[in-house]
């Protein structure tokens, strides 16, 4: 007899609930290998590639491309040990963990599946009457109940086919669908009456809403939308800007890569430069504890970038930038771009950021005031490069200007510190040779 093993989304990162499943790789039927990739789904921070910690034949999937499922609601079935066949048997887990996504949960107990829990099979395509069940609904998913309350379906109408009778997205949708076959109306919204003695009060004019395409929030987008929406209503920023000189920094790039090296990006410069005025200012790399009413002055620096991809706006996270070079920079740089384009950055490379720099001058703007990465302190901007007329040795000339900004929580320092460090980073910028100071 066959052991049929549940596999349930996995926590995949930190303070992540639920998941999208944007593309199923394996069927029902399928055999499957241990650790082997079984649905690729699409959280708030990244696009993974989920594997399954059993080897054995697919009996069952949970969800269908498009539909999000909350952490901990069962993704596939698998049998182990016999045909497919026999779906009698659920044994507790292999106790394997998948490492990196945190599947080391109890294991559930050994039972039996009642067959009398499936979903009603249709016949002669009118499906039998449900049992209506007593006592708390079986439903632990919360997109499971609003998908029911928007339709105004009665969860205790359904027999849930899930473990012990729980209540799945397919038990709704299928008495949804159910319902629209025998073209019976959705439920009405119930209507409280008035009170005998309670004075009428005419009803509101619905709101009118213009039309237009209206487009999820969720995913990436639902993410940055959340962080951005914190950053402002608990952080009380500040934005100072300078135009600079990049000329020399230019040439210095120029100078440094035609000696036949590696690479060096601009974007590794600045971040360098980032890196040595954090070390002279490092009010900056820090985070605010609220509850403790504490500046938490952070040892290294975790830089964050800004990357935009076809999935929206990510910010990548260089691990100890302060401990690289420019060359050890410019590699890690385009490691985690190259990720972030293909979508394969993990939690982890997506997280844990200490103080962020934002090229947007790749957009072909010059200026911005960027919103800080909550908890971080501080992000610094960078302007696109342009030929300007510029006072050089008393002269006017055509010189390479940009323009910086760096947008601060006032609560970790005062205008003092942030022009300091501001200023630090325009001198560099204006001469390379100040970082020697630093090395």
């Amino acid at each position: 007899m066959a052991q049929v093993l549940e596999f349930r989304l996995p926590d995949l990162g930190e303070g992540l609930t639920e998941a999208e499943i944007v593309r199923w790789l394996v069927e029902v039927g399928d055999v499957v290998a241990v650790d082997q990739p079984v649905v690729e789904v699409e959280t708030a921070k990244a696009m993974v590639d989920v594997p399954c910690p059993y080897a054995g034949v697919v009996t069952a999937r949970f969800g269908e491309e498009g539909s999000e499922l909350p952490v901990g609601s069962p993704l596939i079935t698998v049998a182990v040990g016999a045909p497919a066949s026999d779906p009698e048997v659920r044994t507790e887990g292999s106790g394997n963990v998948l490492v990196g996504y945190g599947t080391s949960e109890a294991p559930a107990r050994r039972r039996r599946v009642r067959r009398e829990q499936q979903v009603p099979v249709p016949v002669n395509g009118s499906p039998a009457p449900p049992e209506v069940v007593e006592g708390p609904v079986p439903v632990i998913s919360p997109l499971v109940r609003r998908l029911a309350r928007e339709n105004g379906l009665d969860l205790r109408e359904l027999t849930g086919s899930g473990p012990d009778g729980l209540i799945l997205r397919a038990d709704v949708e299928y008495a949804l669908r159910a319902a629209a076959s025998q073209g019976r109306p959705a439920p009405a919204p119930t209507v409280i009456p008035e009170t005998p003695h309670a004075p009428h009060i005419p009803a509101a004019a619905p709101a009118t809403t213009p039309a237009g395409t209206r487009v999820p929030l969720k995913g990436v987008r639902g993410a940055v939308a959340d962080k951005l929406s914190r950053s402002r209503s608990e952080i009380p920023d500040a934005t100072c800007w300078v135009d600079a000189d990049a000329t020399e920094l230019m040439r210095a790039r120029a100078a440094m890569n035609a000696t036949g090296g590696p690479k060096i990006s601009l974007l590794a410069l600045l971040a360098r430069i980032c890196t040595a005025a954090l070390a002279r200012f490092p009010e900056l790399n820090s985070t605010v504890d609220m509850a403790a009413r504490e500046i938490v002055r952070l040892d290294a620096v975790h830089l964050g970038f800004a990357a935009q991809t076809e999935r929206g706006l990510v910010v990548p996270v260089v691990k100890d930038a302060h401990a690289r070079d420019a060359e050890s920079l410019s590699a890690e740089f385009a490691r985690l771009t190259e990720a972030a384009r293909t979508g394969t950055l993990t939690p982890a490379e997506l997280t844990g950021g200490t103080f962020t720099l934002n090229n947007y001058g790749v957009f072909g703007v010059d200026g911005s005031t960027p919103i800080i990465n909550h908890p971080e302190a501080a992000m610094l901007g960078v302007g696109r490069i342009v030929p300007k007329p510029w006072v050089h040795e008393g002269e006017l000339a055509v010189r390479q200007v940009v323009q910086l900004s760096l947008t601060f929580d006032h609560r970790v320092c005062d205008g003092g510190t942030a022009g300091g460090f501001l200023r630090y980073v325009a001198d560099c910028v204006e001469q390379p040779a100040v970082l020697l100071r630093t090395l």
